[in-house]
C-alpha cells in the first residue's frame, strides 16, 4: 500500500519533472551553499538543446519586474500542508437538506491562494471560465499580506486585520512605498495557478480600473503567454457623469480578458438584434432574400484587381486611388452574373456587393469591446440588484448580473461548464450562472472562493462575514429561482473552509521531532478530525471531485464511504479484520484507502495485499 501524502502538489517538483523527461541530459547534480549535494538542471547543455540566447546575471532584457517578485513565483509553486473541511450545516442541498438533491456547485471560504493550490490536483484544465473582480487597489482595498513581502517588525506597524483562519489582512495605502509591489506579489501567484485550473478552450477575465490595468496587462502577458491576449473590454459603469470631478468624471473600468491557448478559443457571439437585421433589406426582389451591400474595394494592392468597371448605366468606374478591387476580374463578372453586384437603385453608383443574412457565415453578432450599460447595466443596478434579494445594502460595489452574463457568452460554454471566482464578494457570478442555466436549460455549475472578511469593516451589516453574504444570496437567488419558474436546475453548493491538515506535525516532519516526543501522539490524525475530514482530503489528492456523490455504508459494522458510486471506497475504523477488506475488496474500487492503524492485527495486515490481488487486483490502495 502507498503513503497518501496529504499536502498539495510541489510544482515546482513537478516543473523539474517535466523538464528532465524532455531534456534528461542536462539533468546533473551540484552542491549547494552548505555543502550538500543536490539535483541540478546544466544551463549550457540546456542552451545546447534549445539552441536559443539564455539571458543570465546583469545582461539587459526585456521584463517587468518588481521587488520580491522572484518570491512570488516561488510561492505560486511551493506545497501547502492545508485541507478543505465540509461545512454540512451551510451546504444547500445534498449536504444541507434532509433529502436534498445533488449539487455540482462548490463554495469555499478562506484564502484563495490556499484554495486555488487545494484545487491544483482535481481541477487542473477541467475549468472553462474565471472571472475574478480583485481589489482595485484605490488606497481602500484590503488585500491578502503573504508571508514575504516585509519582515516581521513591519507586520506590526501595519492596521490590518487577520481573517478567522489567522489569514493577514491589509489596508493597502497609498502612502506605503510598496504600494504597487504589494499588489503585485498579492494578485501575481494566485493568477499564475488559476491558468492551470483552465481548460485549453478556456478563458479569463479579470476586472480593474485605471489604478493598475497597466500592470494588470504586463503580468497576464506574462503568466497567460502575450499571444493569448482576447480584448481588454472596456465596461460604462456609470450612467451619469460626477461634476464635482476634479478633472475628468470616470465613467468606466476594465475587464482584462485572455485565453487559456488562444487557438483553442472560439469566441462566443452575440444574438442577432431587431436593429442588426433592420440593416437588411431587399429592393431588388432578390429571391435569396434580404441583403446588405458592402464595399468592394481593399487598401492591400494587387494587379488582379485594378481593372475598370462599367456600370448599367454606361458610366466607367476605377478604383479609388490607393485601392484595388477586392475581386479579380473573373471573378467579379461571376457574381455580376449571379445578380451579386449593386449599382444602386439607379444603376449607376460604385459597385457593392451583396451580403445575404441568410448566407451569414456566423451564428449571431461579433461582440465589441466597449460594454455600454444600457446592454449589461451599470454599477448602481448591481446595488440594486443585491439590496433587491438581499432586502438591504449590505456590500459595496456588486457587478451587475447582466455584465457576468455578457461574460459567460463571451466564454462560449458548454452546456455543462465549470466556472471559477476566486475572489467572489457578494456572489454575483453565482446567480448569474444559476440564471443562465433557467433561461437556456444549461448545467453550468461554479466554485466560488471568498475570504471570511469581516464585513462590517466596509458596510453595516448583520452579517458577520462577506462569506455569509454570498452564500446566503446563493440560498435566496436559488429560491427565487425556484418558485418564480419551478425550472429544474442546480440551486445548491456543498460548502467548505480551508483549514490546516489533519494530519498531527508527527506525520509532517517526523525528521524533526526527537525520539521521546514521538510517543506523545497516539495517533497520525489530529483529535478534533472527523472521518469527514479524512474523506475530503484524500479525495482533494486522488484528484476526486469535490462535488462527487458520497454515501455511507455499513460493512462488518465498519463505516466506509462510498465516492462516485463506488470509485473510491475509504475505511478510517479501527479493527478492520479480513472480512471487512475482502468485502471491499470484492466491489472492485478504483481506490481502497484505509488508515495506517485501521488493521486488527498484523496478521491482517499481512493477508491485506494479498486479498485485494484475489478480488480486485487493479484496485489502487492507499493507506494515511
Amino acid at each position: 500500500m502507498e503513503k497518501i501524502k496529504m499536502h498539495t502538489p510541489d510544482l515546482a517538483e513537478e516543473n523539474y519533472k517535466k523538464l528532465a523527461e524532455l531534456f534528461p541530459n542536462a539533468v546533473t547534480e551540484a552542491k549547494d551553499e552548505e555543502g550538500n549535494t543536490v539535483r541540478a538542471i546544466d544551463a549550457d547543455v540546456l542552451r545546447q538543446e534549445i539552441s536559443a540566447t539564455v539571458v543570465e546575471g546583469d545582461q539587459e532584457r526585456y521584463q517587468f519586474t518588481w521587488p520580491d517578485k522572484r518570491k512570488s513565483i516561488v510561492l505560486a509553486n511551493a506545497p501547502i500542508a492545508k485541507t478543505l473541511r465540509l461545512e454540512k450545516e451551510k451546504s444547500v442541498g445534498r449536504d444541507g437538506t434532509p433529502g436534498g438533491t445533488d449539487s455540482e456547485n462548490i463554495y469555499i471560504e478562506g484564502d484563495n491562494l490556499d484554495a486555488l493550490k487545494l484545487l491544483q490536483e482535481t481541477y487542473l484544465g477541467k475549468v472553462k471560465m474565471i472571472y475574478i473582480d480583485p481589489p482595485y487597489n484605490t488606497g481602500n482595498d484590503f488585500i491578502y499580506e503573504d508571508d514575504f513581502s516585509q519582515r516581521a517588525a513591519d507586520y506590526i506597524d501595519n492596521s490590518g486585520q487577520t481573517d478567522e483562519e489567522g489569514n493577514r489582512l491589509v489596508q493597502n495605502s497609498e502612502s506605503n512605498g510598496r504600494f504597487h509591489t504589494d499588489w503585485l506579489n498579492m494578485l501575481y501567484p494566485r493568477l499564475s495557478l488559476a491558468r492551470d485550473l483552465l481548460s485549453d478552450d478556456g478563458v479569463i477575465f479579470i476586472s480593474i480600473d485605471d489604478n493598475e490595468q497597466e500592470n494588470l496587462k504586463k503580468i497576464c502577458d506574462e503568466i497567460f503567454g502575450s499571444q493569448n491576449f482576447v480584448a481588454q473590454l472596456i465596461w460604462e459603469r456609470a450612467f451619469a457623469p460626477k461634476n464635482d470631478a476634479k478633472y475628468i468624471s470616470n465613467s468606466h473600468d476594465y475587464i482584462i480578458m485572455y485565453a487559456k491557448k488562444i487557438d483553442n478559443f472560439k469566441i462566443g457571439r452575440l444574438p442577432r438584434t431587431d436593429e442588426a437585421n433592420a440593416r437588411y433589406s431587399n429592393p431588388d426582389n432578390d429571391p435569396r432574400g434580404v441583403w446588405q451591400s458592402d464595399n468592394l474595394t481593399v487598401k492591400t494592392y494587387s494587379p488582379s484587381g485594378d481593372y475598370p468597371i462599367t456600370t448599367p448605366s454606361g458610366r466607367v468606374v476605377e478604383p479609388p486611388a490607393g485601392r484595388c478591387w477586392s475581386l479579380s476580374k473573373k471573378a467579379f463578372l461571376e457574381r455580376l452574373q449571379d445578380n451579386r453586384i449593386w449599382f444602386g437603385a439607379d444603376g449607376n453608383g460604385v459597385p457593392r456587393i451583396k451580403r445575404f443574412l441568410s448566407e451569414l457565415k456566423f451564428d449571431g453578432m461579433a461582440p465589441t469591446s466597449i460594454l455600454f450599460y444600457k446592454d449589461v447595466g451599470h454599477s448602481q443596478e448591481g446595488s440594486q440588484e443585491l439590496i433587491r434579494i438581499m432586502d438591504a445594502g449590505v456590500f459595496d460595489g456588486p457587478k451587475p448580473i447582466r455584465l457576468i452574463k455578457r461574460l459567460i457568452t463571451l466564454a462560449n460554454l458548454d452546456t455543462d461548464s465549470l466556472v471559477l471566482d476566486f475572489f467572489s464578494g457578494s456572489a454575483t457570478t453565482a446567480q448569474a450562472l444559476m440564471e443562465e442555466n433557467k433561461e437556456k436549460n444549461t448545467k453550468h455549475h461554479f466554485i466560488l472562493v471568498q475570504v471570511p472578511e469581516d464585513a462590517n469593516k466596509r458596510k453595516e451589516t448583520k452579517f458577520e462575514t462577506i462569506c455569509d453574504i454570498g452564500e446566503e444570496r446563493i440560498r435566496r437567488a436559488g429560491n427565487k429561482i425556484k418558485e418564480e419558474t419551478g425550472a429544474d436546475i442546480d440551486y445548491g453548493f456543498r460548502c467548505f473552509k480551508v483549514d490546516s491538515t489533519n494530519m498531527e506535525d508527527v506525520f509532517q516532519r517526523p525528521a524533526d521531532l526527537a525520539q521521546d516526543q514521538l510517543s506523545l501522539f497516539d495517533s497520525n490524525i489530529k483529535q478534533d478530525r472527523t472521518p469527514e475530514d479524512l474523506l475530503i482530503q484524500v479525495m482533494l489528492d486522488l484528484g476526486v471531485l469535490l462535488s462527487s456523490r458520497i454515501e455511507e455504508i455499513g460493512i462488518k459494522g465498519k463505516r466506509v464511504f462510498s465516492v462516485s458510486d463506488g470509485y473510491l471506497l475509504a475505511c478510517f475504523d479501527e479493527d478492520v479484520d479480513e472480512d471487512v477488506v475482502t468485502e471491499i475488496a470484492q466491489k472492485k474500487p478504483y481506490y481502497a484507502v484505509f488508515r495506517d492503524s485501521s488493521m486488527a492485527d498484523d496478521s491482517v495486515a499481512a493477508n491485506f495485499e494479498q486479498i485485494f490481488a484475489t478480488y480486485s487486483p487493479q484496485t489502487v490502495r492507499k493507506v494515511l
